[in-house]
């Protein structure tokens, strides 16, 4: 540890422009993607609430007075999203559950800066470039939740650089590198994984002419293609869906921008995306100028030329399938909702790889960094200031909970949506941090589908108490609640509604009201549940 400390010091001695912006990246990476979370207890994310309840079953999955084994069972590499998890469940050893949550999250999507940087590095760009990723840390699907295909888009862009690298200089630690890169992909996003071994296979391919290597690349490629193949024999019937038929869909070009940003409501957000754009353009002209400008074109070999042309093909060509899939991919597949949507961020994420190298000279080098720097943050302001609104629309939620004791049978209903700056309801899922929280059971759970790394047991398991099941799309359709059918398993009942909740609960006397604070109204049962 002292070397690397002395290693970084001298480092910074010899180099120290290029030290203060490294430390200027590291700052504005800070705020950006832990700003909001700091200025909130529970973000705005629609999802975010679930991937805390999986991340709280994981740490307390052995302790009875959670509840959690009598409700599901495992299956952590039939459905291997677990990377998230399982870091937040190490962190909620030492830290509350909702810090351990945030700081996993927040990791996670560190890894589009880190894995873009890592990207630019292979390429022989600085790394500095990585800052461009912070622009797409809140894109659209961050607000939806989906953190672990956030991250999985990070370490895709890693692959490819460690892959670059490998290729061009290699040694065992490299290749180690890319294997534990590889594996960790694939247990954060297994339908990115496949894409990472073709992006890693084509990568080889590409730089051939200026590499003439292969070989160091086919290990990780063969373990990484085993564990694929292993999983494919094990997967979930609910995650092997049908494609349907396909076809191109050029019309939905127009909706591409529309899919990249907007989850929030504040005007202030698409302003932001507009000035982040202007100065992107901007700057990569002048990087492209400094090229010719500083004869860095100049003298060049022709391996050094073919790396380079290779380098820059690969992150364009991964682009360019991305938007092909965006084209043609059904909006759902199997369980998984929302799917062709999610292509247009993994392809405009990628293309940042075509942006050319920075500067050498030194001020100008300064200006390119700190305007990128600029840009991005003025961008995670605006998400600072709507989830720090948020906290003070939930300080309701915060309150009646603070009432709901260890392990309830809760059963949440969510008529009313209004009250944030978000443009997908963050109210929807909300209530799942009680089971974060505190354990216990919950009337909806993603369990139902299949897909998590979590399943139901079946209920005529011995020791077996799960839920009785709901109607398709229960979550969205509170109006489908009957007390008599799904009232009787639950002995807490929480219900965000304009107006008292009080008819749907006439059915059963023996459920009364205990408080009602902001827009949420909070009932329980007098007397056991139903077993």
């Amino acid at each position: 540890m002292r070397s690397f400390a002395r290693g970084l010091a001298l480092a910074a001695r010899r180099r120290p422009l290029e030290a203060t912006l490294a430390f200027l990246a590291v700052a504005v990476g800070l705020y950006v993607i832990a700003g909001p979370f700091v200025v909130v207890r529970y973000p705005p994310m629609t999802d975010l609430p679930f991937h805390a309840a999986v991340t709280s079953t994981l740490r307390h999955y052995l302790d009875p007075a959670w509840h959690f084994r009598e409700q599901f069972t495992l299956q952590p590499f039939a459905a291997p999203y677990l990377s998230s998890y399982v870091l937040g469940a190490l962190l909620m050893l030492a830290l509350p559950t909702v810090t351990a949550v945030k700081i996993a999250t927040a990791l996670t999507l560190a890894m589009l800066p880190v894995g873009l940087a890592v990207l630019f590095h292979g390429m022989k760009k600085s790394p500095l470039l990585g800052l461009l990723g912070l622009g797409f840390v809140w894109a659209n699907l961050t607000h939806w939740g989906f953190v672990n295909f956030m991250g999985a888009c990070g370490l895709f862009a890693m692959t490819i650089g460690l892959t670059m690298r490998l290729l061009d200089a290699p040694t065992r630690a490299k290749q180690v590198g890319l294997t534990a890169a590889l594996i960790v992909l694939f247990f954060t996003h297994v339908f990115r994984f496949p894409f990472a071994l073709a992006a890693v296979a084509g990568t080889a391919v590409v730089l051939y002419p200026a590499t003439r290597r292969a070989r160091p690349v086919l290990l990780p490629l063969a373990l990484g293609t085993a564990v694929f193949l292993a999983w494919m024999r094990v997967r979930p019937a609910e995650i092997a869906g049908s494609f349907g038929p396909i076809a191109v869909h050029p019309e939905r070009l127009k909706e591409l921008a529309g899919f990249l940003f907007g989850g929030l409501t504040d005007p202030a957000e698409a302003k932001g995306v507009e000035r982040s754009a202007r100065v992107l353009a901007v700057t990569a002209i002048v990087c492209l100028g400094a090229l010719f400008v500083e004869r860095r074109h100049r003298g060049r070999t022709r391996r050094e030329w073919a790396f380079d042309v290779g380098a820059a093909l690969v992150p364009i060509s991964c682009a360019a399938v991305f938007l092909g899939l965006f084209l043609v991919l059904p909006m759902q597949i199997g369980t998984w909702w929302y799917v062709y949507p999610r292509e247009a961020t993994v392809a405009a994420f990628l293309a940042l790889g075509a942006f050319p190298d920075l500067p050498k000279a030194g001020a100008v080098r300064a200006m390119v960094v700190i305007s990128i720097g600029a840009a991005v943050a003025s961008m995670g302001s605006v998400v600072v200031k709507a989830y720090a609104a948020f906290d003070r629309a939930t300080a309701d939620f915060q309150a009646i909970t603070a009432q709901i004791p260890q392990a309830p049978r809760l059963l949440y209903l969510v008529h009313d949506h209004t009250g944030s700056a978000r443009s997908t309801t963050p109210f929807i899922h909300l209530p799942s941090w009680v089971q974060a929280e505190r354990g216990g059971w919950q009337s909806f759970h993603f369990a139902i589908f299949g897909a998590s790394p979590l399943r139901y047991r079946d209920p005529r398991a011995p020791g077996a108490v799960v839920p009785p099941p709901v109607p398709h799309r229960w979550e969205w359709q509170p109006n489908l609640f009957d007390v008599n059918k799904q009232g009787p398993f639950f002995d807490w009942f929480l219900v965000r509604s304009q107006r008292t909740p009080e008819a749907q609960f006439r059915g059963d006397p023996a459920i009364v009201p205990v408080d009602h604070v902001g827009g949420w109204w909070l009932y329980r049962r007098v007397g056991d549940p139903a077993p």
